[in-house]
């Protein structure tokens, strides 16, 4: 049986190499934009700062490895002399007001954002999991909605705010949830709640369109997937394949349970993971309170099979490790600021 299907996207900001704020890169999106010669897709994003990085569908990760890789190489290539292009879930500082790439949809989000739009230089790594009909991709976003604390813990990567660190390991989702519509959704019974929900959201102005929702995980309007959105950005390629392997493996692994936390609980444990990354106590559905590494082994306990079937357990394996004795990007990036300041962190940036 072929390996279910995956894609990723991948957001980058263009950040000045002294002060790592971030510039329009308007002008090398115009370049790039399209088709990558690798496989992929380049595309501009929601600020003129941001670029977005898609896959193709894909059934490994080493195909899916190559395409990052190769984007990736195109726009650093292509990055200013005094510039970088970091995957980092937000910058470090930012000066003034940004831009806004030229779209109805994105007016339509600046309007409804309002001055929130200021703030919002943030990246994260998207995954969609190929499942076919409606039903099935519900009972999939519930198996990811109850593991989302624990993708968070591992791929926080946004430690800065204001030029100083912020004291939470993914300031990023902090940002993304004061947008409507975020964070965890509703652990919908079927998909004609789902729809339901999504629609009546439209028609109270919640959201300018059925595909902008901003839950951590969702039902593509576009594709038969579920994509998931937890995640920031992630400093290397093998990050994010580490990320998408495990998104994956749950979504397809249909005797996983999906019991979570009640909705409070939930909640709570998002703000511990994004507060202290893989340090954070979370809540286990039962009421118990466990620490998130413990909860990264139950969660592979339970997705071993599908991890062995897919061919990704020893990556998964061998990755995880690393995280264990490097840290997650956030830690490798607070490290990196204490011992060099902006050189050191921008060296990082370039490190991919």
């Amino acid at each position: 049986m072929d390996a279910t299907r995956f894609g990723m996207e991948e957001e980058f900001l263009l950040l000045d190499a002294s002060a790592l704020v971030p510039l329009s890169g308007s002008g090398i999106v115009e370049r790039v934009k399209g088709p990558a010669a690798g496989g992929g897709m380049i595309t501009s994003e929601y600020l003129t700062c941001q670029f977005e990085c898609a896959t193709d569908p894909v059934r490994t990760l080493a195909e899916a490895g190559q395409q990052l890789g190769g984007m990736r190489r195109t726009l650093a290539g292509l990055a200013p002399e005094n510039a970088i292009v970091a995957a980092t879930g937000a910058p470090l500082a930012q000066w003034g007001a940004p831009l806004i790439s030229a779209s109805k949809h994105y007016d339509d989000v600046q309007t409804l954002l309002g001055q929130l739009t200021r703030q919002h230089a943030v990246n994260g790594l998207h995954v969609h999991v190929e499942v076919f009909g409606d039903e099935e991709r519900v009972r999939a976003l519930r198996r990811v909605r109850a593991w989302l604390p624990v993708l968070l813990a591992l791929s926080a990567n946004s430690p800065f705010t204001y030029g100083v660190a912020s004291g939470l390991a993914s300031w990023r989702s902090v940002l993304i949830r004061r947008l409507p519509v975020s964070w965890a959704p509703p652990a919908f019974c079927d998909a004609d709640e789902y729809h339901r929900t999504v629609e009546q959201l439209v028609t109270v102005g919640l959201l300018p369109s059925r595909g902008s929702t901003s839950w951590a995980v969702r039902l593509s309007e576009r594709f038969d997937t579920v994509e998931v959105r937890v995640a920031d950005a992630q400093l290397r390629v093998d990050d994010a394949l580490l990320l998408a392997s495990l998104m994956r493996a749950i979504v397809v692994s249909a005797d996983l349970p999906d019991a979570a936390p009640p909705a409070a609980e939930l909640d709570a444990a998002l703000w511990l993971a994004a507060r202290h990354g893989m340090d954070a106590r979370l809540f286990t559905p039962d009421g118990e309170i466990e620490d998130a590494w413990a909860a990264t082994e139950r969660m592979l306990e339970g997705i071993r099979d599908a991890l062995d079937q897919l061919g990704d357990a020893a990556f998964v394996d061998e990755h995880l490790g690393r995280i264990r004795s490097e840290g997650t990007g956030s830690e490798r990036q607070l490290r990196a600021f204490e011992s060099g300041g902006a050189q050191a962190l921008g060296d990082l940036y370039r490190d991919w």
